[in-house]
């Protein structure tokens, strides 16, 4: 996949089945339209290509950054795994924001972009004060030289699925529904670490630990069943997310995974821990003895859990 980000300066040659959109949590919504592309791909032999911002705009306009269920390299992470060729992180800077939505089109969709189909959600938006839309799509396609394919929002009970929607259900540690919502486990993606080892020194339980990127939206603190990637294979896995407050206090907010079955030195490589389950919220205990017994449950517990899962890509318990 060619990843094009921090400049305005580009130019797609091949002709290119293009969206647009934030593309955060990459839900079953996302999935729908992705797999339209991927159709037409083998139908028309054109380039896959993916717009998005290198910031949300709400971040901008408010000055507030907005946290993503994926990161920019997650987001690119997954494109990539699904075989998309060119991602573009569009610089969104108070110019873009201002620009018109024909100029928009004119300029980025159909001239850098090269885009000789356009797939949209039917709630896409674009250009100055987000007034672009499908409609404005359709109205200058033959304008400049673009097919148009609408794709209808995908709902769960009657509600569209959004990045709002999924963010609520990890708020509340719904880790079932939100995986569902997404299609696919919620997961953080992060480079081993050195912590404090207490884990495998003093409490007997050797973990990895993964610093989450600040602009990452984490589910409620506590403690979780997980599935953990590691080169090219999965381990079931217990996943502390929070700031481990009977061992450092108010520390940094990090996730920390004990890996069932893993022998091998991890420490620098980048593994990824998707979240099934929600088992507790985090707790300060009285001590080490306390927190040591309430690991043990909580293994037992997750050990239980895991070997009841139908998952077969866990191949290490």
């Amino acid at each position: 996949m060619e990843y094009i980000t921090g400049t305005r300066e580009f130019q797609i040659e091949e002709p290119a089945i293009v969206t647009l959109g934030k593309f955060d949590g990459r839900h079953r919504g996302h999935q729908k339209l992705l797999k339209q592309m991927g159709e037409l791909k083998a139908a028309k032999g054109y380039k896959t290509a993916v717009l998005t911002f290198d910031m949300a705009p709400i971040t901008l306009m408010t000055g507030s950054p907005q946290k993503a269920i994926t990161t920019n390299l997650e987001r690119k992470n997954n494109l990539e795994k699904i075989g998309i060729d060119y991602l573009v992180e569009y610089p969104f800077t108070e110019e873009t924001s201002h620009m018109e939505p024909e100029e928009f089109v004119k300029r980025v969709l159909a001239g850098q972009m090269n885009a000789r189909i356009i797939v949209v959600g039917t709630d896409c938006s674009f250009g100055y004060q987000g007034a672009g839309n499908a409609d404005s799509l359709y109205q200058w396609k033959e304008r400049y030289g673009y097919e148009l394919i609408v794709i209808p929002k995908e709902q769960d009970d009657h509600r569209d699925i959004s990045s709002t929607y999924i963010r609520e259900q990890l708020d509340a540690g719904n880790m079932e529904k939100a995986n569902e919502l997404l299609g696919e486990p919620y997961a953080i993606h992060g480079t081993v670490v050195h912590g404090n080892h207490i884990g495998g020194a003093v409490l007997g339980f050797p973990t990895a630990n993964i610093m989450p990127s600040p602009d990452k939206h984490l589910p409620l603190f506590g403690v979780y069943v997980s599935k953990v990637y590691v080169d090219g294979t999965y381990y079931g896995g217990i996943t502390n997310i929070g700031r481990k407050p009977t061992v450092e206090g108010n520390s940094p907010v990090g996730a920390e995974t004990f890996i069932y079955g893993i022998n091998e030195d991890i420490y620098g490589k980048t593994i990824e821990v998707q979240l099934l389950h929600f088992v507790r919220p985090e707790r300060k205990f009285e001590g080490l003895e306390q927190l040591k017994a309430q690991i043990g449950k909580d293994r037992e517990y997750v050990m239980r859990y895991l070997k009841d899962l139908s998952d077969q890509q866990i191949t290490h318990l």
